[in-house]
């Protein structure tokens, strides 16, 4: 995708630079972390022991506390993805390596949530039987490129989609249009046993259909917008979490991440939770008991999708 530079009212196409070697990328995104993924840094270059014999490029911690594998490559390479692989099927099982690694980084009080380990490749391009490889793997991937242009700007796209589950039960009655945008980009993955249909259960039914034209709004907004329900919540995120949504008996909590100092919420429905505990992510909070709570809340949602960065 080409860039272009504005001024004066006139475009100029921005050329393309290249990083000096996979390091810089490497020392960027992790200086970065909490910008581009949201993520804490916990070790760089992490050794794997003498028997598995290997080098993790960059482990994290995500917002939601699951384990994060980055792995780089500043050339096109199915390398790439096998490393990724390898390196996630040895943290399956060293937990306590990690957990170790993370006390040494953050602090002995940090939890971690095993429910989900997220992996990250980021690469120029991928070839089309990589991207092929990995959707009938089924593995937890991220396949993201990466462009640098001479004028200093830095492009991440996530390119690799997951499977799409979207249950007829969600769909049925909904406005075509919006179904069609939802099989689309509902990147729902029922890790550790979680599903959006649990989140609905054995709630009213009000309740269970405004939960359900949340998802469609939310997922409508971008492709890239992927669900991951969680035990306790369900997070909508594109590189990093956007809001969380608590379906509840009585009402729905959307944690949208706005800093409730720089912009308030709906009139009446809002509070600023960014020094109260809650489920999930974001310090705006904002309760849905309504249709027409909904309504006056979706602008506020596409704001924090636009602070996000998409």
């Amino acid at each position: 995708m080409p860039l272009f530079q504005l001024s004066d009212n006139n475009l100029t196409a921005v050329a393309q630079d290249d990083f000096v070697d996979e390091r810089t990328l490497q020392r960027l995104i992790e200086k970065n972390l909490k910008v581009v993924f949201n993520s804490r840094f916990i070790a760089t270059e992490f050794r794997t022991g003498q028997v598995h014999a290997g080098r993790i490029d960059t482990l994290a911690l995500s917002e939601d506390g699951n384990p994060v594998i980055i792995e780089y490559k500043n050339v096109p390479s199915s390398e790439l993805i096998n490393q990724s692989l390898y390196y996630l099927a040895w943290l399956k099982d060293h937990h306590g390596d990690f957990e170790i690694a993370v006390q040494k980084a953050l602090g002995s009080g940090v939890e971690v949530d095993w429910s989900e380990i997220r992996v990250i490749c980021l690469a120029p391009s991928y070839k089309k039987y990589d991207l092929h490889a990995v959707q009938v793997m089924g593995a937890n991937i991220e396949l993201w490129t990466f462009r640098r242009f001479a004028n200093g700007a830095i492009y991440l796209e996530e390119v690799f989609q997951r499977s799409v589950s979207v249950t007829t039960a969600t769909l049925e009655g909904k406005d075509p249009v919006m179904v069609a945008a939802g099989k689309k980009a509902a990147l729902t993955r029922a890790l550790g046993g979680w599903t959006f249909e649990q989140h609905l259960e054995s709630k009213p039914q009000q309740i269970a259909d405004l939960a359900i034209e949340i998802q469609e709004f939310m997922l409508a907004l971008d492709p890239t917008i992927e669900e991951a329900p969680k035990k306790l919540y369900i997070a909508y995120r594109s590189s990093q979490n956007i809001a969380c949504v608590e379906v509840q008996q009585k009402k729905i909590l959307v944690f949208l991440k706005l800093d409730p100092k720089q912009h308030a919420g709906p009139p009446g429905i809002f509070r600023d939770v960014s020094d109260i505990g809650h489920f999930g992510t974001g310090d705006l909070e904002v309760t849905i008991k309504t249709q027409a709570d909904l309504e006056i809340a979706k602008p506020f949602v596409k704001l924090a999708y636009d602070k996000v960065g998409g």
